[in-house]
């Protein structure tokens, strides 16, 4: 069964809900990259298998959390509340089945203030990028995604920032990848996101995005 990479950074309060929703065999990797609210004891307390990265970046955990994986299929997930976890499922099934190479889960908000504006902006110009110019049919640069550790591993994923999920999109439609999405809930995450939370934040991102694809042309 997949293993399950948990990129945290003071993720305390969502921390128990979000593991408790993990499915049976599914098996909760969480990467700690400088919490300071105890992330870290409360993950294991949880029964999640605890990973300390020192170098700050989304990608930095993400990979760290890449190495430490041994099952043959792996999924990603914010760990903030905003994802339901028992819908990993639908999402690691065509990896495990065989039937795609790499899955996104598109995320459908259950409500208004899930996701903020200036996220949403920046996302589906995102995605709008992705299918005209890598020609990738997707909708969302989610990050709850699936894919095979040995495979992702050979794509040489180079940031280690915020432009991880997309250089890892277009490295797997670089080597012809067979890319599916499908719909995932989305709610309001629990507490403060140090990404699409802020205009800043969402900024920072779009920048480190926008050099990855930019070092992919």
């Amino acid at each position: 069964m997949p293993d399950v990479i948990l990129p945290v950074l003071n993720e305390a309060a969502a921390l128990p809900g979000v593991l408790a929703r993990v499915p049976n065999g599914y098996h909760p990797i969480v990467v700690d990259n400088g919490s300071t609210d105890g992330s870290a004891e409360i993950a294991a307390s949880c029964g999640a298998d605890v990973v300390i990265e020192p170098q700050r970046g989304f990608g930095a955990a993400c990979y760290a959390g890449l190495l430490a994986a041994t099952a043959d299929v792996v999924c990603f997930m914010d760990c903030d509340g905003s994802f339901d976890a028992g819908e990993l499922p639908n999402v690691a099934d065509p990896i495990i089945n065989g039937t795609a190479d790499l899955m996104l889960g598109a995320r459908r908000a259950t409500n208004r203030g899930a996701w903020p504006m200036h996220a949403r902006i920046a996302n589906r110009a995102l995605a709008r990028y992705m299918r005209s110019y890598a020609r990738i049919p997707v909708t969302d640069l989610g990050p709850m995604r699936a894919a095979r550790r040995e495979e992702l591993l050979a794509l040489n994923i180079a940031d280690r920032r915020f432009g991880w999920p997309l250089e890892m999109v277009l490295r797997a439609a670089k080597q012809q990848w067979r890319i599916e999405e499908i719909e995932v809930s989305y709610a309001p995450r629990i507490g403060v996101s140090k990404v699409t939370g802020t205009a800043k934040g969402t900024f920072r991102a779009i920048k480190d995005m926008t050099a990855v694809a930019q070092g992919l042309r």
